[in-house]
């Protein structure tokens, strides 16, 4: 059986999809870790040992992400924009445009309907742009990341949070908390802020539906809910949403190892 692999080497978290044609036989999740080459070898094995096939089944290997140089076993390597776009396009046939709020940064970008990337633009360097903030949230008010978001839609009191600073924003929420507003109400105002944020890049990039959020923060009820609200449009989340960058970067492998372009 040949198979091709794609590997998302994040900052926080390294994602790994193994297809046979494009058909997904596994796919893993694990930190990032501050070895990435361990991490990454770590994650080949795993996604081989699940779809119990040989390393030498597989063809192809493409690597993006904050450490893909550090995957020594890829043949190429690209953007994670690049591999966003061409799995989303997988997912979800219809969006043209997407936006990823990731752990470092986050970013818009558009595609064409075959999942080529046309446009992007980037949040600036600091993470108070990116899903960062969320963590940061979740560490000042001693919850799990994962019941932020239902928190959220709780909120019965609408609160202003400026999350122009992941350094700062652990302060104010501090202050926030001292001052007596609930923890849902302080989640509901950190979600719009960031919200703003992720829709004024799609704004700047210009919205062509479908829309879409994915990365890790597509997983967070409240922060699609939102977006929602901010955009005006109906947000679509595919399946894993934090898969997307692995995934097309598995599909990409796919392309080059039969030297067509999947439509």
């Amino acid at each position: 059986m040949e198979c091709v692999l794609g590997i998302d080497m994040g900052s926080a978290s390294a994602k790994g999809v193994l297809l046979a044609g494009k058909k997904i036989l596994a796919q893993v999740e694990f930190p990032s870790g501050g070895d990435f080459k361990l991490t990454a070898d770590r994650i080949r094995e795993d996604l081989l040992s699940r779809a119990r096939v040989p390393a030498k089944s597989i063809s192809c290997t493409v690597a993006t992400g904050f450490g893909s140089k550090s995957v020594s076993y890829s043949d190429s390597v690209l953007t994670d924009i690049s591999c966003h776009a061409k799995g989303v396009n997988y997912l979800c046939p219809t969006v043209r445009t997407a936006v990823d709020a990731g752990d470092l940064y986050s970013k818009a970008f558009r595609m064409d309907e075959n999942g080529n990337l046309q446009n992007f633009v980037l949040s600036g360097k600091c993470a108070g742009g990116s899903a960062r903030i969320l963590k940061v949230a979740a560490k000042v008010l001693r919850l799990n990341v994962e019941e932020m978001g239902d928190l959220a839609l709780k909120s019965k009191k609408q609160v202003e949070f400026n999350t122009g600073c992941a350094v700062f924003a652990e302060s104010e929420a501090i202050s926030r908390i001292a001052e007596g507003i609930s923890k849902e109400d302080l989640l509901a105002g950190i979600h719009r802020a960031l919200a703003a944020q992720l829709n004024a890049l799609a704004v700047r990039l210009g919205i062509e539906k479908d829309y879409a959020l994915v990365g890790g923060g597509a997983r967070n009820s409240g922060l699609v809910k939102a977006l929602e609200a901010m955009s005006g449009f109906p947000i679509v989340v595919p399946p894993d949403p934090h898969m997307t960058a692995a995934l097309g970067a598995a599909l990409i492998a796919l392309e080059r190892a039969h030297g067509v372009q999947l439509s």
